[in-house]
C-alpha cells in the first residue's frame, strides 16, 4: 500500500531510539499516523513541529498497518507564532482539538481547507481570533453537532437573536427568552457572521461553542475533558480584554 498527500502535523512522539510516530491531518486521508524513521535526528526533528505543513508518502504492507511516512517540508508555521503568545496558544488549540475530534483515516476536505486557512492567518493577521471562533463552529458542524443559529427556536423569527439554547443548540430571540434568559448561552454577533468583533465578543462566542464542544462532542467521543490547550487560549484572550 502506498499513497502521497499533504497535511499539517498535529502530534509527534518518540518511537524507539531514533524514530518518531507522527499524526497528521491530511487533505485526502484525514487524520493519519505513521512512523518517521530517523525522526529524532538533527536533520528531521526540526521539521516535525506541530503546525508544520508536510508533503508525505505513506507506505505499509497492509492497509490497516501503522505504516511509515517519508516527509518533506512544505511550510513551517513555528517562526510566525514563536514570539506571539496568543498566536502560539491558537496553534496549540487548533492542533489539539483536531487530534481530539477527528476519527482516524476519515477524510474531511471542507474542515481541512478551513483549518489550513486559519493556520496560515496565525501570526500574520489580527483577524485570526474571529476566524478561530468560526472554525470551532465549523468543527462542531463537521463532527455532526452543528448549531442552528438562523432562526429563533421558539418563534421562528430571524431578528433579534441573542441567545442559544443549551439543550437544542438553536438560536433564541430576546423576546422569546423571557424569564429563561439567564439559563441560555450568549449569541454574540460574531457567531452570526455579522461584521467584525472585539475580543470580549469573541470570548462570549467561545463560551458558547465551548459548551457544545464539551457537552456534545467530548461526551460523545470519549467522555474525556477537552484539551487543556483550548482553555489556555481562552485565558490568553481574556487577558487581552
Amino acid at each position: 500500500m502506498e499513497w502521497r498527500d499533504q497535511g499539517v502535523l498535529l502530534n509527534v512522539r518518540r518511537h524507539g531510539e531514533t524514530s518518531a510516530i507522527v499524526e497528521l491531518f491530511t487533505s485526502n486521508h484525514g487524520r493519519h499516523a505513521g512512523v518517521v524513521r530517523g525522526g529524532t535526528s538533527r536533520k528531521i526533528a526540526p521539521i516535525l513541529q506541530p503546525g508544520a505543513q508536510l508533503d508525505v508518502v505513506w507506505k505499509a504492507r497492509l492497509e490497516d498497518h501503522l505504516g511509515a511516512f517519508q516527509v518533506e517540508p512544505v511550510k513551517s508555521r513555528a517562526a510566525a507564532v514563536m514570539n506571539d503568545r496568543l498566536a502560539l496558544a491558537g496553534l496549540n488549540a487548533i492542533t489539539s482539538l483536531l487530534m481530539f475530534s477527528l476519527p482516524e483515516r476519515e477524510p474531511h476536505p471542507v474542515l481541512y481547507s478551513h483549518s489550513m486557512t486559519l493556520l496560515d492567518m496565525l501570526g500574520h493577521s489580527q483577524a485570526w481570533p474571529l476566524a478561530y471562533l468560526r472554525w470551532e463552529l465549523a468543527l462542531l458542524d463537521e463532527m455532526g453537532f452543528g448549531l442552528d443559529l438562523s432562526r429563533c427556536a421558539v418563534t421562528g423569527v430571524a431578528d433579534d437573536l441573542v441567545f442559544v439554547s443549551p439543550k437544542s443548540g438553536r438560536a433564541v430571540s430576546a423576546e422569546a427568552a423571557g424569564e429563561w434568559a439567564e439559563k441560555l448561552l450568549p449569541l454574540p454577533p460574531s457567531l452570526l457572521g455579522l461584521g467584525s468583533a472585539d475580543v470580549r465578543d469573541i470570548c462570549d462566542g467561545l463560551m458558547t461553542t465551548g459548551y457544545f464542544l464539551d457537552k456534545w462532542l467530548a461526551a460523545e467521543l470519549r467522555g474525556n475533558p477537552l484539551p487543556s490547550s483550548r482553555q489556555r487560549l481562552l485565558d490568553q484572550l481574556h487577558r487581552a480584554i
